[in-house]
């Protein structure tokens, strides 16, 4: 297992480097530039700006000391709309607060997407398989940007037991609504998923085999079917918590929490190529890191698999 992380490490550091180059390339080809304006600018006033940032290097050695910066000292660089600003310094303030309510609404998503799915399967054609799939169809169909104002609604306007938006340094009542909305869509997917998976292996021969021996049912769930179950559900978690880590647009400006989704559309509105480059490279790194984590819980989960 050692020998395999090592190399997946090995792999995902070209792989990693490769992302920049490639979403580098495409950023700057892509029409218009960081200070293209309805309005254009003097002539001598956008000679200036562009050899401030660089911008009038050729493609190859603007791309040659972007990546050395990220290498040698972790440098994004400075943003082209912000004056007085860094990547790293608009990172580190929208990156916590995602990873905050993303975190949550991925414990949330899980705890009772795996439980609805597991009780649908266990009680298969049951009133509470019938609910539970109802519940997830119902929460399928309602994604964050239908959720958000529905919440919004109902608790801040008519019930008032929540504010309406804002962060307040991550206090409880400015957490709850994102949170809900945020994992809403996953937790349906979640239970849809652990549904089908358990009743695949609750039909398996090694279950009746448990079965015929007398085991307790409650030992043949826990010991021999959740964790095969488990299977499917974990290859779509690596990717999903990287998707609510990395912040919803939607929730951000909706709650105006000020994470990194609204940091990322205003880039891109705004033409900053740096910050959306530093954004798109967060991404891409921790969607290589979660999916080598998935894969080593795959191996942990079943022992037949082998790399």
């Amino acid at each position: 297992m050692l020998t395999y992380i090592a190399k997946r490490l090995a792999i995902a550091v070209p792989t990693l480097l490769l992302l920049i180059i490639i979403s580098f390339l495409l950023m700057h080809a892509a029409p218009g530039g960081p200070f293209t304006q309805e309005r254009a600018l003097p002539p001598q006033v956008l000679a200036n700006l562009e050899a401030k940032y660089g911008l009038d290097q050729p493609l190859w050695r603007q791309m040659v000391t972007y990546v050395w910066g990220i290498v040698s000292g972790f440098d994004f660089g400075p943003s082209f709309i912000y004056k007085d600003r860094t990547v790293n310094e608009i990172i580190a303030q929208g990156f916590p607060v995602t990873l905050t309510y993303g975190s949550l609404s991925f414990a949330l998503a899980v705890l009772v997407g795996v439980t609805l799915g597991v009780f649908a399967a266990i009680y298969h054609n049951s009133w509470l398989d019938y609910l539970a799939v109802g519940v997830s169809i119902g929460a399928q169909v309602l994604p964050n940007f239908v959720m958000a104002p529905i919440l919004v609604l109902v608790f801040t306007l008519w019930l008032r037991w929540l504010p309406g938006g804002g962060w307040e340094g991550g206090q409880w009542q400015y957490i709850v609504m994102p949170v809900i909305a945020l994992s809403t869509s996953f937790m349906a997917s979640i239970a849809r998923i652990t549904r089908s998976s358990m009743l695949e292996v609750l039909n398996s021969n090694h279950i009746r085999t448990a079965r015929a021996k007398g085991l307790p049912e409650r030992k043949v769930i826990l010991r021999h079917a959740l964790k095969p179950a488990m299977l499917p559900v974990i290859s779509y978690l690596g990717p999903a918590f990287v998707t609510m880590i990395t912040g919803s647009v939607v929730v951000d400006i909706y709650f105006s929490t000020g994470g990194i989704g609204k940091s990322f559309v205003d880039s891109a509105l705004n033409r900053d190529y740096a910050v959306m480059m530093g954004v798109t490279i967060l991404v891409g790194a921790l969607t290589i890191l979660f999916n080598l984590v998935v894969d080593i819980l795959y191996a942990w989960i079943d022992p037949k698999i082998r790399y």
